[in-house]
């Protein structure tokens, strides 16, 4: 009787422990800091490598606001439910009829339209010119940025907690994967205001419902960028910080938001999200 109460006890330990591991235990880089990497960053004081020149996918002189693009696409961008964007939208080569779902008014001969979802301008190839050489040279300084992000050499950190940062505090740095990237918890970017991130992917980058990129120590959006080869995918209710140079296309699911940019080389999906220009 006793061995048999022994036997059962050791068979449920094992069941129990099993049933753990398959639920997953603490991400690799939970609760750990990583400290800031090599370089000088934006400026005096700052850390990591030097930021990303977005050129006018940055700061896309339009004759109409002077100021970048929030949201910048190649092939559509599209939306449902209620989103909001605070800076311009631009697609380019693709015409008008591919921007979705922001009921757009067009003044005759415009070089942009608006939107009631938009605090900002839009803007499209076949608007009235100069729009369509304008928005050519946006384009090809987002394809420049990207692979200047992509191409950075000498990382600070390779493979980091095996693609998973979940739960880290990150300082200022160059760090690459040759994988995919997931943010399944609340992922801290610490550092002062010139410090500098970049993050390259090889596939894509996945941020889980609810989890949310946080700045620390005066860390700003338009000094951290994730250049993703895959597809960038942001859970509901998620939030990110930073700019995003995607080889493919990015998703926004319900609720999320993000502080920053998203300049995609395919398509831009906004489902009820919320995108500000930092």
């Amino acid at each position: 009787m006793k061995k048999m109460f022994v036997g059962s006890f050791v068979a449920l330990l094992l069941v129990v422990l099993l049933a753990a591991c398959s639920l997953g235990g603490p991400a690799p880089g939970d609760g750990v800091t990583v400290p800031a990497g090599a370089g000088t960053g934006a400026g005096i004081g700052g850390h990591g490598p030097a930021p990303v020149d977005l050129g006018q996918a940055g700061f896309y002189v339009d004759q109409v606001s002077g100021t970048g693009f929030v949201v910048l696409a190649k092939a559509a961008i599209s939306t449902t439910g209620t989103t909001h964007v605070t800076g311009n939208l631009g697609l380019s080569p693709a015409a008008a009829s591919f921007i979705t779902g922001f009921a757009m008014n067009l003044p005759v001969n415009g070089l942009s339209s608006t939107s009631a979802l938009v605090t900002g301008n839009l803007f499209a190839s076949d608007y009235f010119p100069p729009t369509p050489v304008n928005l050519g040279v946006a384009i090809l300084d987002m394809e420049t940025a990207y692979t200047d992000a992509a191409g950075r050499s000498n990382p600070d950190h390779t493979e980091l907690f095996a693609g998973d940062i979940s739960g880290s505090t990150l300082g200022a740095g160059l760090y690459k994967w040759g994988t995919g990237l997931a943010i399944n918890t609340d992922v801290t970017l610490s550092g002062g205001a010139n410090d500098v991130w970049i993050f390259q992917i090889a596939q894509g980058l996945t941020q889980a419902n609810g989890a949310k990129v946080i700045l620390a120590g005066g860390a700003q959006a338009k000094n951290i960028f994730w250049q993703s080869f895959g597809v960038v995918s942001i859970g509901t209710t998620a939030h990110m910080e930073g700019v995003v140079l995607a080889q493919t296309a990015v998703t926004m699911n319900t609720g999320s938001s993000v502080n920053g940019r998203l300049l995609a080389q395919t398509a831009v999906t906004l489902n009820a999200a919320t995108v500000v220009q930092p």
